[in-house]
């Protein structure tokens, strides 16, 4: 069952393992093999850990109180228009638009409404913003990280 959240005619959509109708019966796959087999999905954060993901991609992380945030539904948008750019830098989106639900995320970066937050290779915090960001703006702050300037100068991206 897939933990992905959607986009269809600019409505929000939450397909969470309860709900997810269409569901293969095969294994489950983890956060990480959903990823690798699609570098557009975008993960809930109630299953998903940062270490999941450490040293192998670049977790942005888009907190709000509701699906219906205008602000969410920007940056889901602007995420959405250049998700090749995302994957060529190995960056994995994942989203919380559930404050009751307390995930463990939400409870490490403690957002308040709406935020997006950057999450280094390193498992490190590189960025946060309280407002949509553009996948352009995303892209140069990751060109120079460190780790990333490593990668362009050898050529390697996650597998």
């Amino acid at each position: 069952m897939k933990r992905v959240l959607a986009f269809a005619l600019g409505a929000f959509i939450s397909c969470g393992p309860a709900l997810a109708a269409d569901a293969p019966l095969s294994p489950v796959l983890s956060p990480v093999d959903e990823w690798r087999a699609d570098r557009a999905v975008i993960l809930s954060t109630d299953a998903v850990s940062l270490d999941d993901f450490k040293w192998l991609a670049r977790p942005i992380v888009v907190f709000a109180d509701s699906p219906n945030d205008p602000r969410f539904i920007e940056q889901m948008e602007l995420l959405a228009a250049r998700a090749d750019d995302l994957a060529e830098r190995d960056v994995v989106v994942m989203v919380d638009t559930a404050p009751s639900a307390n995930s463990a995320l939400r409870k490490k970066l403690r957002p308040r409404g709406f935020m997006l937050a950057l999450i280094g290779k390193d498992g490190g915090i590189k960025l946060r913003k309280p407002f949509p960001w553009d996948v352009r703006e995303l892209s140069r702050t990751i060109d120079k990280m460190p780790v990333r300037k490593r990668e362009i100068r050898e050529g390697l991206t996650a597998e």
